[in-house]
């Protein structure tokens, strides 16, 4: 038996999604800007799916923007709108350091560009403070991103109290929903926000496809050029199929959250307590609230991370260190070293992400199984010059 608790690294499709997938492959395959019966046939299957994206977040399916995921997203958010705003003056972002690479590493693009980026101060709590926000503000600052909820340890960020200082100042707010979509109930117009994205392959549908919500009368520039298509935002001839399975998992989300988010939250504060409670030298990275329900963030002290994921496989549990996309790297996670961790306990620590099957049988294993392991660990392994 394989237990699997890596969601936030991806999701293994719903079987509907991959069916509707499979169908869309074999029947809807013209080509969604042509004017006959074909091209209009993918443009219906565009429409269905921009749709229920936009329900999901209680939009407006017109300000739907389709991606080939979070990370081009991210990018055309960042780009598209900051290089918009660059004519009237404004040469000014503002993040954090917990972002997801997809966001700093375009920031940090950015910078060699000329523009200058602030990156906020973090504390152990994970939590982006508004005050520390309104203090970074200037006149040229042209947006601000600010994830919605951490990949690595599963914060909640205060998103409406932070995108309202940002209008205050006139500038935009992007946030990266790409690890709260399909878990939290989003509404794009109680956020304030101007920009949000989303990656189908964080709820259950397929990698290659995602999407980017704009407010209407926000302008962009285009991140690459070539046809209209997008509403002349995002050039290129759509993946009807993976589109398609994109809007088939945001339906199936919006019709579990408020059901399958307890149930997770419930399973995951089991874990965690299991694992405190019976491992010694065990912590819980980050606040306690407000988080997504699948996640948590757990220490170990005197145990290297690597050596407990190996270990984990072995007895058929799969977790992982951090975010996916760093995954194979010897640098510890970017997230607690901006939180102020000390490099031991970044190097210790691992993730447990919950979905759609996990168990109660599940939670029994990985807490039957940890703390011998960890014994076995230290007794092996020396860490800091300890064992």
């Amino acid at each position: 038996m394989r237990i699997y608790l890596d969601h936030n690294a991806t999701t293994p499709p719903d079987p509907l999604v991959a069916e509707r997938m499979a169908q869309a492959l074999k029947d809807v395959w013209g080509n969604a800007s042509s004017v006959h019966h074909f091209g209009q046939q993918a443009k219906a299957a565009l429409d269905e799916a921009r749709a229920s994206v936009a329900s999901l977040l209680s939009a407006d399916a017109s300000e739907i923007v389709f991606t080939a995921g979070g990370t081009e997203a991210d990018n055309i958010a960042i780009r598209g709108a900051a290089e918009a705003m660059e004519p009237a003056g404004r040469k000014h972002l503002i993040t954090c350091g917990i972002e997801h690479e997809a966001v700093l590493n375009t920031m940090k693009a950015m910078a060699r560009r000329g523009w200058k980026v602030t990156l906020l101060p973090m504390d152990s709590s994970g939590i982006v403070s508004v005050d520390r926000l309104r203090e970074a503000m200037t006149d040229d600052t042209a947006l601000v991103s600010i994830m919605h909820a951490n990949n690595e340890i599963g914060t909640v960020q205060p998103i409406a109290e932070l995108a309202a200082v940002a209008r205050q100042h006139g500038a935009l707010f992007h946030t990266d929903a790409v690890q709260s979509a399909g878990k939290l109930p989003i509404d794009v117009r109680a956020l304030g926000v101007d920009l949000l994205s989303i990656a189908a392959h964080k709820f259950y549908g397929p990698k290659g496809a995602g999407a980017l919500w704009v407010r209407r009368g926000v302008r962009m520039l285009p991140f690459m050029t070539g046809g209209r298509q997008e509403r002349n935002r995002r050039a290129g001839t759509e993946n009807v199929p993976a589109l398609v399975g994109l809007g088939v998992a945001a339906e199936i989300a919006r019709r579990k959250i408020d059901t399958e988010g307890p149930r997770l939250a419930a399973l995951r504060d089991r874990l965690e307590a299991g694992i405190l409670s019976s491992v010694p030298g065990t912590d819980r990275n980050g606040a306690v609230a407000p988080r997504v329900p699948n996640t948590t963030n757990i220490s170990v002290e005197r145990v290297e991370a690597e050596s407990l994921l190996i270990g984990l496989d072995l007895a058929g549990i799969a977790v992982s260190s951090g975010s996916a996309c760093s995954s194979g790297t010897l640098e510890p996670s970017h997230v607690l070293k901006a939180m102020g961790y000390p490099h031991a306990r970044t190097l210790g620590s691992i993730r447990f992400s919950l979905g759609t099957s996990t168990t109660d049988a599940d939670i029994d294993r990985v807490i039957a199984v940890l703390p011998p392991l960890v014994e076995k660990l230290r007794s092996l392994t020396t860490v800091g010059g300890r064992k």
